[in-house]
């Protein structure tokens, strides 16, 4: 099982809107993230700065990376990118982190 934690950065004036928009998450993003293995997903947002934390379990990374192919997927980054802080294909500008602990 490999963990992955990235930050990312949502605007400050649209933390309920990134909220509202997670509430309200489609079905068929749910079913892709599970399809391609996520589990344990969570978000975290720093309301001082706007910064986001997301924290996520797979078995595969190879398998989970190939979500950002599919049509849901990049429907999803068009539907936050004027939220949040994207790369030019829209996706999330997010940074993974590197592991210095564990405590299992």
């Amino acid at each position: 099982m490999y963990r992955i934690a990235t930050v990312m950065q949502v605007d400050q004036n649209q933390y309920e809107e990134y909220q509202r928009r997670h509430d309200e998450i489609w079905p068929e993003m749910v079913e892709a993230l599970k399809t391609y293995g996520a589990t344990n997903y969570s978000i975290f947002l720093h309301e001082t700065t706007g910064q986001l934390f997301a924290y996520l379990e797979v078995e595969d990374k190879a398998q989970y990376a190939k979500i950002s192919e599919t049509s849901v997927c990049q429907k999803w980054w068009a539907y936050m990118k004027d939220i949040m802080e994207t790369n030019a294909d829209n996706s999330p500008n997010s940074i993974e982190l590197k592991e210095v602990f564990y405590l299992a």
